[in-house]
C-alpha cells in the first residue's frame, strides 16, 4: 500500500524535502511552478485499469508464468516523434515478443521504453568544450543538445512538450494495435526490410509460419476465429528521473485508494538515484504502479533489502521488477549475493536482465573521414554473454530470470558492433544517430531475441 504504519506520511510532493539527485537547476522558480501547474492540469497518459492489468501480469511473471520484454530508445527525442520511427519500434518489439513466446511457451509482457523516455541521467552537471562550460544535456524534456547557452538552459516548459509528444506517441501506438497491426494471424505485416536480406530470415519465417499454423489449428478445433489474438497488450515504461514531471502527473482516481503515476505504466528508479532516504525512493514508495529498480555493482545486499522494504513494505505481488545491470565480466561476482539476499528476506520480485549498461565501451574510429572520433559502443557478444550468464546464475540459485531489458531501435543504425553481419569499429559512423547511449539495431535486436528463445526452449 502507498503508506505504511512505520513510514512517514506520503504525498506526491513529499520528495521535495529530501536530497534529489540528477535534477536540473532551473534558473527561474516561478517559471518552473507555472509549467508544473500546467502539466498537472493536463489529462493523464495512461489509466489505473491498465496499470492494474500490468501489475497482475508481473505477478504472474514472478511465478514463472510470463516473460517480460522491456525495450526501446535510450532517450527519445522530440524530433523523432514521427510515425515511421514509432511504427518501426513497435514492429521490432512485436517481432521479438513473437520469437520469445515461441521459444518459451509463455505469454510475453511487452513494455516499450517510449512515450515518456525523454530524460537521461548524466555523470557530470556540466560539459566543457574548448574551455567553455555549459549545463549537461539531460534529455529533450530538460534542454537541447546543441552546445549553446540558450539550448542548454533548462526549460521547464519542455515538460509540457514532452507530455504532448508522449500523448501523440501513445495515441498512434494504440491506433495501430487496436486496428489489427499486431494481429497474430498476420505476423508477416511486422516484417521490416531487413527480413529480405538478413541471415536470420529463414529462422524468423519458420517461426511465423509455425505460429500461423498453430492458430489455424486452434480455430479449427474451436470452430471460430480466436479474436483475442488480433490484438496484444502493450505497456509503456520510462525512468522516473525528473521528479517535478512525475509528481505533477500523479493523481488519485475515483473508487480506488492511493496515488497513481499516470505518466506511464511501469516507471523505474535508475541506478544512480536508487538511494534509501533520498527523493526518488521517497516518491516511488507512494505510488500504486509497479516499480522497476535498477541494481548493479554498487548495490549491496543490505541496501537492496532496505530498498525493497521501503518500496514494497507489504510485499505486494507484481509490485517490484529488479533490473540487474552488471556487465559480462562482473555479473558472476555481483548477482548471486543479491539473489541470496532477496531469497533470505522472502521478497517477491521479478528479476530481469539489462545487459546493455554494464557493457558500454568507448572506441576511437580507426579510419575513414571521421578517424580519431571517439564514440560509445557495445559489443553484441558481451551483451549476449551477460544474458546467458544471467540465466545460468538464476538457475543455479533456484531463482527465475523472468525478462530482459534492451536499448534498441527498429532502424538501421550502426551503434553496437558484432551480430550476424559482424559490424566492426570501422563501420560505426555509417549511421550512428544516438545522442546518448548506443542501441541494438533492428537486425541485432531480432538476433538477440532468437538467441534468447533458443535458450528458453532448452
Amino acid at each position: 500500500m502507498p503508506n505504511h504504519p512505520t513510514q512517514p506520511e506520503w504525498s506526491p510532493d513529499s520528495w521535495r524535502a529530501l536530497k534529489a539527485a540528477q535534477q536540473p537547476a532551473y534558473p527561474d522558480p516561478a517559471e518552473l511552478e507555472a509549467a508544473v501547474t500546467e502539466l498537472a492540469s493536463l489529462p493523464p497518459l495512461v489509466t489505473s485499469w491498465e496499470v492494474e492489468s500490468l501489475m497482475q501480469q508481473i505477478a504472474e511473471a514472478q511465478e514463472g508464468k510470463r516473460f517480460l520484454l522491456q525495450g526501446g530508445d535510450c532517450a527519445e527525442t522530440f524530433d523523432e516523434c514521427r510515425s515511421p520511427s514509432i511504427a518501426s519500434k513497435l514492429k521490432i518489439l512485436l517481432q521479438m515478443s513473437l520469437v520469445l513466446t515461441h521459444g518459451s511457451g509463455k505469454p510475453v509482457i511487452r513494455a516499450g521504453r517510449f512515450a515518456g523516455q525523454y530524460a537521461k541521467p548524466r555523470s557530470e552537471d556540466t560539459e566543457t568544450r574548448d574551455g567553455a562550460s555549459l549545463p549537461a544535456y539531460r534529455g529533450d524534456i530538460v534542454n537541447a543538445p546543441d552546445f549553446t547557452p540558450q539550448a542548454r538552459r533548462p526549460d521547464p516548459w519542455r515538460m509540457v512538450q514532452a507530455h504532448a509528444r508522449s500523448a501523440i506517441t501513445l495515441n498512434f501506438i494504440r491506433s495501430l494495435v487496436d486496428g489489427g497491426f499486431a494481429d497474430l494471424h498476420h505476423p508477416e505485416y511486422w516484417d521490416l526490410d531487413f527480413v529480405q536480406h538478413s541471415p536470420l530470415r529463414d529462422e524468423y519465417r519458420r517461426i511465423t509460419r509455425e505460429i500461423g499454423q498453430s492458430l489455424r489449428f486452434m480455430e479449427t478445433l474451436a470452430g471460430a476465429p480466436v479474436h483475442e489474438m488480433r490484438r496484444v497488450d502493450f505497456f509503456t515504461s520510462h525512468e522516473g528521473l525528473l521528479l517535478p514531471s512525475e509528481s505533477a502527473q500523479t493523481r488519485r482516481v475515483p473508487h480506488k485508494p492511493g496515488w497513481w503515476d499516470l505518466s506511464t505504466h511501469l516507471p523505474w528508479i535508475g541506478y544512480r538515484t536508487a538511494v534509501p532516504g533520498e527523493a526518488h525512493v521517497e516518491f516511488f514508495r507512494g505510488i500504486r504502479n509497479p516499480v522497476g529498480l535498477k541494481v548493479g555493482p554498487g548495490t549491496t545486499p543490505q541496501r537492496l533489502v532496505e530498498l525493497l522494504a521501503a518500496l514494497n513494505p507489504s510485499d505486494e505481488p507484481g509490485k517490484i521488477v529488479l533490473i540487474h545491470r552488471f556487465g559480462a565480466h562482473e555479473i558472476a561476482k555481483g548477482l548471486p549475493p543479491l539473489i541470496a539476499a532477496v531469497q533470505a528476506a522472502r521478497r517477491r520480485v521479478l528479476w530481469i536482465c539489462d545487459p546493455m549498461h554494464g557493457n558500454t565501451d568507448r572506441v576511437t574510429i580507426p579510419s575513414g573521414p571521421q578517424a580519431g572520433t571517439q564514440v560509445k559502443t557495445r559489443k553484441f557478444d558481451h551483451i549476449l554473454a551477460e544474458v546467458e550468464q544471467a540465466f545460468e546464475i538464476h538457475g543455479m540459485k533456484d531463482s527465475v530470470m523472468g525478462g530482459v531489458h534492451f536499448e534498441l531501435t527498429g532502424e538501421e543504425v550502426t551503434e553496437c558492433t558484432g551480430g550476424a553481419r559482424g559490424l566492426s569499429d570501422e563501420g560505426l559512423m555509417a549511421a550512428y544517430r544516438s545522442r546518448v547511449d548506443p542501441r541494438l539495431n533492428y537486425e541485432q535486436a531480432l538476433e538477440m531475441a532468437l538467441r534468447i528463445a533458443r535458450r528458453l526452449g532448452r
